[in-house]
């Protein structure tokens, strides 16, 4: 289906740091009728609130963005909030959504979703080959519920669910709580932070040797949205950029651009996580035209200027 102006979306996590840009994103494209729920006034994890908000918002088409989520930290601490949360809040909206005639269901999902030792890049005709790392497991298993309701859908009711798979994201905005941040913007303010208060180390989990893929959040939601609007078969998808960077690697660089030049210190007690993150990203590429824009070192110097700008 292809989404007409006067198209109704309800984007969920419209708000928070992917959603706000994916909503600009639809504002641009000309879209005006964008109902956004924010969470202290809707549960998503409580029936009756979701049956309110899809009375509100009669939406055409929802973009499921709303998470529960953050670092490995939080999802050692948090796994049974992450896994019940998340897994309430998708169900609840896509059956709802079925039952209210609503056109199209993007389902936003997550790389936790992978298995721990799926090959590399990642395909997404892998993503059942084993179990997912265990820090973050409860999370991905709970967001991967998602691709399997979304498929059972349209094989059952014909329903338009699709599901997107957007590795790690980072960019102006993220969250930079270190309770609950994910590794660039933790890293951004432990340099900005040592280099306020004079302090000559940091110290960083794990070995270093891991690697992930980042995707700059305006990349993000320009893939969203060309899912939204081209995208209708019940294939998962990549979002991504078809890169890896190992931690330590991304430490003296981000270390560099914030002009920390002290010692690095690795807390070897700590866990790596998943050992290896990068994506083939062919699906996106054939499937909506998607292609990662922003080159990694300009979308990490523009995030840094925001932290210090806003938030130092």
């Amino acid at each position: 289906m292809s989404a007409e102006k006067h198209t109704r979306f309800l984007v969920t996590g419209g708000a928070g740091f992917l959603g706000s840009h994916v909503v600009g994103r639809l504002r641009a494209r000309g879209y005006t009728e964008i109902f956004v729920p924010r969470s202290r006034e809707h549960d998503l994890t409580n029936l009756q609130d979701v049956k309110r908000v899809l009375d509100d918002a009669t939406p055409d088409i929802i973009i499921h963005l709303a998470a529960v989520g953050g670092g490995i930290g939080a999802n050692r601490e948090r796994p049974g909030e992450f896994f019940y949360k998340n897994l309430m809040m998708g169900a609840q909206l896509m059956e709802q959504a079925r039952l209210t005639g609503v056109r199209k269901f993007v389902a936003i999902g997550t790389i936790c979703a992978y298995p721990k030792f799926a090959p590399i890049p990642f395909r997404e005709e892998d993503l059942w080959v084993g179990y997912p790392e265990e820090t973050n497991a409860p999370y991905g298993l709970a967001k991967k519920m998602l691709l399997v309701q979304a498929q059972a859908y349209r094989d059952q009711y014909g329903f338009n669910a699709i599901y997107l798979l957007p590795v790690n994201l980072y960019g102006p905005g993220d969250n930079f709580d270190p309770a609950s941040s994910h590794v660039i913007p933790a890293l951004i303010k432990k340099c900005c932070d040592a280099i306020t208060a004079g302090q000559r180390e940091i110290v960083v989990w794990g070995t270093g040797k891991a690697t992930r893929e980042f995707l700059y959040v305006d990349d993000a939601a320009e893939g969203i949205v060309l899912a939204t609007e081209r995208y209708n078969t019940p294939d998962p998808v990549n979002l991504g950029v078809g890169f890896e960077i190992s931690i330590s690697d991304l430490v003296h660089l981000i270390a560099k651009l914030t002009g920390f030049n002290g010692t690095i210190t690795w807390d070897t007690t700590k866990p790596d996580g998943q050992p290896r993150r990068c994506l083939d990203t062919t699906r996106a590429e054939q499937g909506f035209g998607f292609e990662a824009k922003v080159p990694f070192e300009e979308g990490l110097r523009k995030t840094i200027s925001w932290y210090k700008q806003t938030q130092l």
